[in-house]
């Protein structure tokens, strides 16, 4: 972990210089150090260690078909993380979105920790194992099924082939009747090569104050502040 603040502490600081010199609307912040020596209570790390066998017995199974985009986080990691974010009182509001939901445990994870929580997915077969992870955590979010990225986002992506384009479903938004700049903190997990393009869907549409926040592989989960 400690390698992967230091790497972090890079892009803040070209991050900080763009917004300063009105060249991006996104500020990242560096998430402390102590954080990986964070525990995590006993009651949530059962329910985050009983999700990922689901996880795994669910992505094991020969009689379905593989649903390739499907990736499970670190989800103690983001536990942390989120826990930070709420004690710190890091947010503008009180609710959240996470694209891509997949199994709703990172959902799951801020609805216990006290958000107002929607997850969005375009998977069917996925939102029923959410709404089991929703039983098991014991904990209300908002599941709906649709196109997580706003009308008109799609424009920004420099990739025709990203894994987060091209879903025929619903916007999301219009089905819940909010817009991206409703929610005051947002969470992802992108493909590589496409935090660049969720990163510019947050600065076209989020909330000013709001927070993105990416999964981006092992160790590595990341932070922006909308600023303006």
């Amino acid at each position: 972990m400690r390698e992967i603040v230091r790497m972090r502490n890079k892009v803040s600081s070209r991050r900080g210089s763009a917004a300063s010199n009105g060249c991006s609307a996104l500020l990242q912040i560096d998430f402390p150090r102590f954080l990986d020596n964070q525990s995590v209570d006993p009651t949530t790390l059962a329910m985050l260690t009983s999700a990922q066998d689901r996880i795994q017995a669910f992505q094991d199974r020969w009689d379905q078909p593989q649903i390739e985009q499907f990736v499970a986080s670190d989800y103690e990691l983001v536990h942390r993380a989120f826990r930070w974010v709420v004690d710190e009182r890091l947010m503008m509001g009180n609710r959240m979105v996470e694209w891509g939901c997949g199994f709703a445990v990172v959902a799951a994870i801020g609805s216990r920790l006290g958000l107002d929580v929607f997850g969005i997915e375009a998977e069917p077969l996925l939102l029923k194992q959410a709404e089991q992870t929703l039983v098991d955590f014991n904990t209300p979010v908002e599941l709906i099924c649709g196109n997580f990225l706003p009308e008109g986002a799609e424009s920004l992506s420099h990739n025709p082939d990203f894994p987060s384009l091209g879903h025929e479903v619903e916007n999301a938004y219009e089905l819940m009747g909010l817009d991206l700049d409703d929610f005051a903190i947002v969470f992802g997990y992108p493909w590589p090569g496409e935090e660049v393009f969720h990163e510019a869907v947050f600065e076209r549409y989020g909330m000013t104050g709001g927070l993105l926040m990416l999964f981006c592989g092992p160790n590595d989960l990341r932070l922006w502040r909308k600023v303006r």
